[in-house]
């Protein structure tokens, strides 16, 4: 049978107050009605970039099935490059930028308005 260290009864009180304590903070945090418009603006930008993305993949697909002459002519005459490949090459560039331009929100709009709510609620 092993032996319990004498402190282990008073760590363990102080995990359950840190618990405690780390679980207010959370409470303070989610009422905070500025955590909550924080939540609902990086929500909407996320879903609009979605659609975004995944809307402009549907259309490019949706050609690409019913009406395949339209990425398949060639780019210029006598090319063996059609029209297709800059455009699919677009999407992904595309998908790239709007990639880009959520990190940079995520990293200055919205990590100065966590910091914020944080320093406010602790």
């Amino acid at each position: 049978m092993s032996a319990m260290p004498a402190d282990a009864g008073a760590s363990v009180q102080i995990l359950n107050k840190e618990t405690q304590m780390s679980q207010d903070v959370y409470r303070r945090v989610e009422s905070d009605p500025a955590f909550q418009q924080l939540v609902q603006r990086r929500g909407r930008l996320a879903v609009r970039l979605s659609l975004v993305v995944l809307g402009t993949y549907y259309a490019f697909m949706a050609v690409v099935a019913f009406a395949p002459g339209v990425f398949g002519q060639a780019l210029f005459e006598g090319s063996t490059l059609t029209v297709g490949v800059p455009v699919g090459a677009a999407l992904i560039a595309g998908s790239w930028l709007l990639t880009g331009l959520y990190v940079r929100r995520a990293n200055t709009e919205f990590d100065q308005l966590t910091r914020d709510i944080v320093e406010r609620n602790t």
